[in-house]
């Protein structure tokens, strides 16, 4: 008989879950849903309104700039003691994100600026295939809302 126990978590996390899209754009709120959902289940809903916002625009970053024909992206949510974390992995690791100046009437071009403006930290990490871009917020900020 097999032991039908879910695998042992990564130990740098207290909590960690991880899922894996398609690239079209009715899987960006899904994905921003499931991250704030897991934010009040993990017991920290003064994170799950910045935490849906942080997934939203990496989700859209992934899928305008880092996504391949029948390639899926990846939205892995953590937390540790001190943040929760949410990344996103896309396959193109030679397109790495940058923040830029819109102008007023430009339509994108901005969520870098929305995700440096939410996170306490965020970074780009290149993989061995593709990259993963990351934004955390603060647990204390959690405490204090």
């Amino acid at each position: 008989m097999t032991d039908s126990c879910p695998p042992p978590l990564p130990k740098a996390y207290d909590r960690y879950d991880t899922a894996s899209y398609t690239q079209y754009p009715r899987n960006i709120p899904l994905a921003r849903r499931h991250v704030a959902q897991l934010a009040l289940d993990w017991g920290h809903p003064g994170l799950a309104h910045d935490a849906a916002l942080l997934t939203s625009e990496l989700c859209t970053n992934a899928l305008l700039h880092g996504c391949l024909r029948d390639r899926l992206f990846r939205v892995e949510t953590s937390l540790t003691g001190k943040a929760l974390r949410v990344a996103v992995s896309d396959p193109r690791g030679e397109r790495l994100p940058a923040t830029r100046n819109a102008d007023p009437d430009d339509q994108f071009g901005r969520g870098l600026l929305l995700v440096h403006a939410y996170a306490d930290r965020w970074a780009v990490e290149k993989l061995t295939v593709g990259k993963t871009v990351w934004a955390e917020l603060d647990i204390l900020r959690s405490l204090d809302a």
